[in-house]
């Protein structure tokens, strides 16, 4: 899995300190801060959800139900298989 981390210095954190906590807390993406040389880490306690942040796609034209119960076995060969 990449990390996703960020670092940010101690003025970009103090000027956007709210914006950057919620983010922190919606993402569960660490941010480090830079301050005189050395780095601290802010992070979510907790598990963060990540499938809450997905977004909905336009792809799917009809409800997820239908899809699941498609019948697929005219469609499928077994030397169709590598």
């Amino acid at each position: 899995m990449k990390n996703n981390k960020k670092t940010i210095t101690t003025s970009r954190l103090r000027e956007n300190i709210y914006r950057i906590l919620d983010e922190i807390l919606k993402t569960g993406i660490p941010v480090e801060i830079e301050r005189k040389g050395h780095k601290l880490k802010i992070l979510p306690v907790g598990p963060v959800n990540k499938l809450d942040n997905l977004k909905e796609r336009p792809y799917l034209k009809v409800p997820p139900d239908e899809v699941v119960h498609l019948d697929w076995s005219n469609e499928w060969k077994p030397h169709d298989l590598p």
